[in-house]
């Protein structure tokens, strides 16, 4: 494969002025160890999965009283074992906020709904002792279930750390979730008690979610407590997170307190180099994985920042503006953000004061080329651009970046730390320079636990195991360089091969999307006799699908692609169906189109917009 151009390079001083050149010095002046670059240290901590591991747990001081005894005693896929001697509560973790004074502050917190908010660690904490007693005066013990139908607010925080701090297992959705999205995530596992509110903004949109007969918030927090954790195993259910629901009822996915906390330790400070300095966002709801991921951010002592509210209100430059304001270091969004903000032609570097910002995290979907260009021109020509690819499923990334890598243009930098993931061929050989499936070959800690309610382990060993024996399956096509970075090329159960041409949708989109009068897209293959490629295309508000533009998209895909992947039918819709955290439906209008009724392909509670499955179900239905 070519080498693109290198947008971003580690600075002369990397081991000086990050963490992971801080912890490189630990290892080689406590361990005995020198690693002379990024590629040796991964070998190792992929080939010693123990002493990488118990390497995080000493140097990020998990348990500073107790041995927690050796760090992997079942090297195996399903079935690992971690640190089953451990003791310990991610959210006293996440509480220490070593380096922090009590009159620090740790969270900031931005909302349509509401004036902004502050809390010191010193108040995070009462309110977490707080909250923590009135859920014990509730009933709740260790192991029972809290929900939360919460918008990303203080409260949620505060929700999450004191059931933790019990020994409780927390699962949340966004207020965005309609009732049969939000059902069929707890009817599976039968919380004990329910935090909920009356109401939410979103945009000019007011939506009322009242309810009757609850117990206020103030009287949930009214009596001061003495902060206090219980001690639980490292496998211990932390949360319960859920596949996106477009198919069938959502996997409840379990994560454990232990393999939680190592892993966001470990990326959160090694690869995105956040410290007490730093004021991290990422944009997100509490029903996305990458809400638990941000609170995490306590745990490596940084501030967090919290948004409330859509991110196009009242323009798309509002979390730009708001991230100056805030003095945010660490801005996360999503690629289809950023490529939205390309689009509008906003210059986020000339509108604001983000002087101090020092990384940008893209997820969510593949960032096209396009999309890294428009970071380094618009945005800062010194930030370190992280695009990561992961799930909901290990509630992290595989591969991403690291300060001692390069960034290159339109390409991942690195597998990351731990991580054993490779692309393989169909007969699971592992691909260098070719499109693979995404594999991990080797057991990470932050894989889940369980599934809830499959004692026998079926479903979760059917959902990563069946298509290679002790390898887990990810369903993402991934491309490695000889240089170790790599490109992601979308989901492989919705990939395009005509005539024995095969390429990933996120190939398609990038083409597509970068269409002035295309406002997003989506593309289905129909691979019954009629072997046929549609193209949905919702457009701007002042375009129509003319016959010069339709000519126009066909030539672009021609030309960029190939022949064979001109679709034979383009079409206009009013909107692309996205889950709630901006993934497009593919497979379920796949399905809808050949057949398969709207409710049993997909969850439309689950999406941005439940309209925007309407067009596929009346094409379908005059199918």
């Amino acid at each position: 494969m070519p080498t693109p151009p290198v947008l971003w390079s580690p600075p002369d001083d990397v081991r000086e002025r990050t963490r992971i050149g801080a912890y490189l010095a630990w290892l080689e002046r406590e361990r005995g160890m020198r690693f002379d670059d990024y590629d040796a240290l991964l070998r190792w901590s992929i080939d010693d999965l123990g002493g990488f591991w118990r390497s995080v747990w000493d140097h990020f001081d998990v348990s500073p009283d107790a041995d927690p005894g050796p760090a992997l005693t079942r090297d195996r896929m399903p079935g690992a074992r971690w640190f089953p001697d451990a003791r310990l509560n991610w959210a006293e973790h996440c509480l220490r906020l070593g380096g922090r004074d009590d009159g620090d502050v740790v969270l900031i917190a931005r909302s349509q709904s509401r004036d902004r908010i502050s809390l010191t660690a010193g108040q995070l904490r009462d309110e977490v002792a707080r909250v923590r007693a009135g859920l014990l005066r509730l009933g709740v013990r260790r192991g029972d279930r809290v929900a939360a139908y919460l918008p990303n607010v203080p409260e949620a925080v505060v929700g999450l750390l004191a059931t933790a701090s019990i020994g409780a297992i927390w699962s949340s959705c966004a207020p965005e979730f309609g009732t049969r999205s939000v059902v069929d995530r707890w009817s599976q596992i039968e919380p004990s008690v329910l935090l909920t509110i009356d109401g939410y903004r979103y945009g000019e949109r007011e939506v009322d979610r009242g309810t009757e007969g609850a117990v206020t918030w103030d009287k949930l927090r009214a009596e001061r407590a003495e902060l206090a954790f219980e001690a639980v195993s490292f496998d211990d259910p932390l949360f319960v997170l859920y596949s996106s629901g477009t198919t069938g009822l959502p996997k409840p996915i379990v994560h454990g307190h232990g393999g939680i906390l190592l892993e966001h330790l470990k990326i959160h400070a090694l690869h995105h180099d956040l410290g007490p300095a730093d004021r991290f966002f990422w944009f997100s709801t509490t029903g996305w994985m990458m809400w638990n991921y941000l609170v995490s951010g306590l745990a490596v002592d940084a501030t967090i920042v919290l948004y409330d509210g859509s991110p196009a209100h009242p323009d798309i430059g509002f979390l730009w503006r708001m991230a100056a304001e805030e003095g945010v270091t660490y801005f996360g969004t999503s690629a289809p953000y950023l490529m939205a903000c390309r689009k509008e032609g906003l210059r986020p570097g000339d509108l604001d004061d983000l002087s101090g910002l020092r990384g940008i995290g893209s997820t969510g979907a593949p960032l096209p080329v396009d999309g890294f260009r428009y970071v380094y021109d618009a945005i800062s020509a010194s930030v370190h651009l992280q695009s990561v690819s992961g799930g909901t499923d290990v509630c992290t990334a595989f591969v991403g970046a690291s300060p001692l890598v390069p960034v290159w243009e339109g390409e991942l930098s690195c597998r990351h730390l731990g991580c054993a993931v490779e692309a393989f061929s169909p007969d699971g050989r592992p691909l260098v320079g070719e499109q693979g499936e995404l594999v991990v070959t080797r057991p990470m800690p932050s894989m889940p636990v369980a599934f809830w309610n499959d004692p026998d382990g079926s479903r979760y060993r059917a959902a990563y195991f069946d298509a290679f024996p002790a390898v887990w399956r990810h369903g993402d096509w991934i491309t490695f360089t000889e240089r170790g970075s790599c490109v992601i090329s979308g989901r492989s159960d919705a990939t395009l091969n005509r005539g024995g041409v095969r390429i990933g949708t996120a190939e398609f989109y990038a083409v597509v999307e970068s269409i002035p009068e295309v406002a997003d897209a989506l593309v289905v293959h129909l691979d019954d006799p009629d072997d046929r490629l549609l193209l949905f295309v919702a457009l701007r508000d002042d375009a129509e699908l003319s016959d010069e533009l339709r000519a126009s998209i066909l030539a672009e895909l021609r030309t960029s692609l190939s022949p064979r992947h001109v679709p034979d039918e383009v079409r206009a819709v009013p909107s692309i169906p996205r889950t709630l955290s901006g993934k497009k439906l593919e497979v379920p209008v796949k399905r809808i189109l050949t057949g398969t009724p709207p409710d049993v392909a997909a969850s439309r509670g689950s999406l941005l917009d439940p309209s925007s499955l309407d067009a596929f179900v009346a094409m379908a239905d005059r199918r």
